[in-house]
């Protein structure tokens, strides 16, 4: 497995909520969407960020619920 790739494209998934957050300020009639989807796409950065951390816990024979 090969986090560091994946934790990079986590880190492009941040970038793109935060560039979103930015274009909510600038475009007010849409601000409400935009600052909607800029959180699911947090979340989902996130998750994949859990994801890999749990997985290779996992794979090291650490106990995920103990790291």
């Amino acid at each position: 497995m090969q986090p560091n790739a994946i934790l990079h494209e986590v880190q492009q998934l941040y970038d793109v909520s935060d560039r979103l957050n930015v274009l909510a300020g600038q475009h007010p009639l849409v601000s409400e969407a935009l600052i909607s989807i800029s959180g699911s796409v947090r979340n989902t950065a996130t998750l994949l960020e859990v994801f890999v951390a749990m997985k290779i816990a996992r794979l090291s024979g650490l106990d995920p619920a103990i790291t």
